[in-house]
């Protein structure tokens, strides 16, 4: 046991002693085997501790990259283990040799009951009872290291602990006996592992051990480049736990602005304070230092503040002066951006409008005006249109907003600042027929004059009939006159109930006063008695309405057909148009189609991709005519061919021949003639060359012309005192464009 009867004692390496950059020299084979020096640095303990060099000689390495990693492996050696202990223990301690790795358990450092001896062993129900009690954490795995038969550590789970000192464990391997050791790993704390440098007997018959903070790590971090950020050995944390949740209320104040910035700790630090840091963002691009405080509260104001980009940071400091690691957030104090989007929702009657912006800001809310017709000067927004209110989003419900018809928002973002400016967005109600009438339905139903002339009464026996008429005034408990009359038939037969009736009212309702003509019947027909006629000219009944003839200045309907069978013309709501026969002299403004007849048009233009399997009037077409050979002294032979243009109008090509030629022998001139709709082209061709075996050339002739009908021949002559052999094969090429060439 050490001195002071404790049973662990630690040291820490001095600042000095833990380098940061290191000069390794060692053999370059490159360098004609001379030293070389190859620098290792690590940069950011170099920005939290200033650089602090050491030199270093790696003997007999001849190579770079291991060069580098020897001084690396010192560097992260003497910034990673920087720990000593020195302990005592009793026969136990005859195991450990130099070099061995030990786990240290020791619950004053980490401020928990991390090791002992086992009491007694329960193996049928793998209960352990220990010499001190144990917590186990809320969340996580905790193992419990045990001592097997062999001597060596083995870890099993932890699943239940009953009054602190009963553990139930997975298993209990073979050998765990009675006053044997234990560990615990708790996930909330790091193992706690050290290297045996030195044992030593003592004049009591115990041993004292010394060992070096070992971190397993370190072969991958300086292998791979690992990084890991390591748990803390113990729960009393000696630097304050970063801040959380700080947030900021910017705040108008006379013509200035103050912010209010809120946060919290994750645990409270006996005697900590805060320190805060306010800067501004420059024109340059630079940050400039506003303000800093310290307060031992977890709020603090700043005032006197002018618009611009803030950053404030703020950390924890406790009463020796360390700090935690800052936490940090932004604001702006500027007017607030335009909404990047609004969207709009159809409702039966109404229209819903819901702001978004680009980047979310919780101090931002939206003045909404409400327009009937599109204000054409943004300027003019407050003099023409509604305002309706200022909130996130905003309702815009009435019985004067009618379906199919365009109503304006205009919105703007609003913070303590400023306004920005407004954004148009155009709307309607829902369109949805079907749902109207549900919506009615309601309406009906619910209304005094609806309940009179639904409302059955009780006839005494089958067969029966009652004629009804009535008529009420009220007043309201809002003081509000309502009025109705109206008169019903009512029947029954056969066990049915029938009923036909019609009425007046004026009433009261949640959005204003409503007048109504309601009528209760099968059938409505309007007949047109002249000139004695019989026929009706609208009927209703059922769901439908029937009419002879319809003049309207407005219909909105999702599906339309034509009569016929089939249906000679139909709309459906998905947008499907089908007609037989369709005649448009106006715009036409599709994003995608297919044809199966023929298009004609006058002009167009594509900005696309065109694909066709043909075209009439070819863009560009090729030929190879037929070939001609000779192998005379004196010859001449020609091909020929036509094209025909496919247009049925002129239109300027042009045609270009390319002649291929070629002599396999002979010395006598060789000349070629191209003719292209009577204009021609002579050229003499392949000189004779002794020796040469065969020899090529190429003559090229273009002619543009209009003509829709073009002759080419090609012709072959050969002249000489001795055989020459000769031969050519001409291309010919017709293309197009509407393009023009200048100079």
């Amino acid at each position: 046991m050490p001195d002071e009867g404790t049973p662990f004692r630690y040291s820490f390496s001095a600042r000095k002693d833990r380098h940061n950059a290191v000069e390794v020299n060692w053999i370059d084979p490159d360098n004609g085997w001379q030293t070389s020096t190859e620098l290792v640095e690590d940069t950011v303990a170099i920005s939290h501790y200033g650089r602090n060099l050491v030199k270093m000689d790696a003997f007999g390495c001849t190579s770079r990259g291991q060069a580098h990693r020897a001084g690396l492996w010192l560097i992260k050696t003497e910034l990673l283990e920087t720990q000593t202990v020195d302990f005592s223990v009793g026969a136990e301690g005859l195991r450990h040799v130099p070099g061995d790795v030990i786990e240290v358990c020791d619950e004053d450092y980490a401020g928990i009951s991390l090791g002992g001896r086992i009491l007694s062993v329960d193996r049928a129900r793998r209960i352990l009872t220990l010499d001190r009690e144990i917590t186990l954490p809320s969340s996580g795995t905790t193992l419990i290291s045990l001592m097997d038969g062999e001597g060596l550590p083995v870890s099993v789970d932890v699943q239940s602990v009953t009054d602190g000192v009963q553990v139930q464990v997975s298993r209990i391997p073979d050998g765990v006996a009675e006053y044997s050791v234990w560990g615990l790993k708790l996930p909330s704390l790091r193992q706690r592992l050290f290297r045996c440098v030195a044992v030593r007997e003592n004049d009591d018959g115990t041993y004292a051990i010394t060992a070096v903070q070992h971190v397993p790590e370190k072969e991958s971090i300086v292998d791979n480049g690992a990084s890991f950020d390591p748990q803390p050995g113990t729960i009393h944390g000696t630097v304050p736990p970063a801040i959380q949740h700080l947030t900021t209320e910017i705040l108008a104040e006379e013509g200035q602005y103050q912010v209010l910035a809120r946060w919290d700790t994750p645990r409270v630090v006996k005697g900590a304070s805060f320190s805060l840091r306010l800067n501004v963002a420059a024109e340059d691009g630079s940050d400039r230092l506003v303000s800093s405080a310290g307060t031992p509260d977890t709020q603090y104001r700043f005032r006197g503040l002018t618009p611009g980009r803030y950053t404030l940071s703020v950390r924890a400091v406790n009463s020796q002066g360390q700090q935690g690691d800052p936490a940090s957030t932004q604001f702006s104090i500027s007017a607030p951006a335009a909404p990047s989007f609004i969207e709009l929702t159809p409702g039966y009657f109404q229209i819903t409008a819901t702001p978004r912006q680009a980047v979310y800001d919780p101090t931002v809310q939206y003045e909404f005006w409400f327009s009937d017709a599109q204000i054409t000067d943004i300027h003019q927004v407050e003099n023409a249109a509604r305002y309706l209110g200022t909130a996130l989003y905003w309702i815009a419900a009435s019985v004067n907003i009618r379906p199919g018809r365009d109503y304006y928002f205009y919105i703007r973002a609003v913070n303590q600042v400023g306004k920005s400016a407004f954004v148009e967005a155009t709307g309607q109600a829902s369109n949805d027929a079907a749902g109207y009438l549900d919506f009615f339905k309601g309406q009906i139903t619910e209304s005094h004059l609806g309940k009179e002339l639904l409302e059955k009464v009780e006839l005494t026996e089958d067969n029966a009939s009652k004629l009804q008429q009535f008529s009420k005034e009220w007043q309201d408990a809002n003081d509000k006159w309502n009025a109705m009359w109206g008169v019903k038939i009512e029947q029954t037969k056969d066990g049915k109930y029938y009923v036909a009736g019609l009425g007046l009212s004026m009433e009261d309702m949640p959005d204003g006063k409503i007048s109504q003509f309601l009528v209760a019947a099968d059938r409505i027909a309007y007949i047109n008695p002249a000139n004695g006629n019989e026929t009706p000219g609208f009927v209703m009944q059922g769901d439908q309405i029937i009419m002879n003839e319809a003049f309207l200045k407005y219909l909105s309907a999702p599906t339309i057909t034509s009569g016929g069978n089939p249906p000679a013309f139909s709309l459906t709501p998905d947008g499907k148009l089908t007609a037989k026969n369709a005649d448009i002299s106006g715009h036409i403004n599709a994003v995608s189609g297919s044809f199966t007849g023929e298009i004609n048009a006058t002009s167009g233009k594509f900005s696309g991709v065109i694909e066709a399997r043909e075209f009439v009037g070819d863009i560009c077409g090729s030929k190879v005519m037929q070939g001609v050979s000779i192998r005379e002294t004196n010859d001449e032979r020609s091909t020929s061919t036509r094209y025909t243009d496919s247009a049925t109008y002129q239109i300027g090509k042009t045609i270009t021949v390319m002649a291929n030629c070629e002599r396999n022998g002979g010395s006598g001139a060789i000349t070629v003639t191209i003719n292209i709709n009577g204009q021609v082209k002579t050229a003499e061709v392949i000189p004779y060359t002794a020796g040469l075996p065969a020899m090529y050339q190429t003559v090229v002739f273009s002619v543009y012309t209009t003509s829709p009908v073009v002759d080419i021949s090609v012709s072959l002559r050969v002249r000489g005192q001795y055989t020459t052999s000769a031969s050519v094969w001409p291309l010919v090429m017709v293309s197009r464009s509407g393009n023009n060439f200048t100079n």
